[in-house]
């Protein structure tokens, strides 16, 4: 069972990382970057998470960026850090390595795609879908309808998925259409779904070029970065004018906004736009 077994002090050479539980993602720089100057101000505001395998044995398993940014802030300071706030936890091999993909999967600009490890994973090591659902925070229909659909799912479906040329409903039924399709039709079925996407809506073309932009603002990437700042100044503040409030809702709704309400989101709520 995962559990947490204890918020520890550690030296930092004793925080190893394990060949099979790592960052899922290219260290981001600017992102490293970032963190080193937030820690040298404020400190190391939130414990990195560690999988204690045994007694005095130690793997990195969240916060893989924060420690990154750790070492660099060494590199310029002797005797920083030689310490780091650790919260352990205990569990078997498929429990650890699911938190780790989980932890990957739920930053702030997380897409539907950074899931799909997890889910996979989990359904690989025979969790039930109601507690894969439970341990991800979403509901077991979300959760069947990834084992359902992503390892039948094409590779182009699952790019254009990532890119936000393609809603998830709109992949799922790319997805079922080639599971129902005659046996030697599936490649077929695949390029008239696709087609029908380039033409877009009543057959005038460029209807994907057109979807490719990815929203500005989400409601969800809203709060997990409101929530961020909220974690780092509780007393933060922001003067909003009418205009501005009306902004921000065109943005998140994502459909009558323009440039300018862009604009004025991000010059007075710079933390939601980062």
């Amino acid at each position: 069972m995962l559990t947490t077994k204890s918020y520890e002090y550690l030296p930092i050479d004793r925080i190893l990382v394990h060949p099979d539980i790592a960052n899922h993602r290219t260290l981001d720089t600017r992102k490293v970057a970032h963190y080193a100057k937030d820690i040298l101000q404020n400190g190391l505001l939130e414990p990195l998470i560690a999988w204690e395998k045994r007694a005095g044995e130690y793997y990195l398993v969240g916060g893989f960026h924060r420690l990154a940014a750790i070492k660099e802030i060494r590199k310029d300071h002797a005797g920083y850090y030689d310490r780091i706030d650790v919260r352990l936890v205990s569990g078997d091999m498929d429990e650890i390595r699911a938190l780790n993909l989980k932890l990957n999967a739920d930053r702030v600009d997380a897409k539907i795609t950074d899931y799909f490890d997890v889910v996979i994973f989990l359904n690989n090591a025979n969790w039930p879908k109601e507690k894969i659902a439970d341990f991800i925070d979403r509901s077991p229909s979300w959760i069947a309808d990834i084992i359902r659909f992503v390892p039948i799912m094409p590779s182009r479906v699952r790019q254009l998925l990532e890119e936000g040329a393609l809603s998830w409903n709109r992949a799922k039924a790319v997805c079922r259409a080639i599971q129902e399709a005659p046996a030697g039709e599936e490649r077929k079925t695949l390029e008239r779904e696709l087609g029908a996407l380039e033409r877009g809506p009543g057959g005038t073309p460029g209807g994907a070029s057109q979807r490719r932009v990815p929203r500005p603002l989400t409601l969800q990437l809203a709060k997990k970065r409101l929530q961020l700042c909220l974690d780092r100044d509780p007393k933060a503040t922001f003067t909003l004018s009418a205009e501005d409030l009306m902004s921000l809702l065109l943005v998140i709704e994502g459909k009558q906004y323009e440039d300018r309400h862009v604009s004025r989101v991000k010059r007075h709520l710079p933390v939601l736009m980062q």
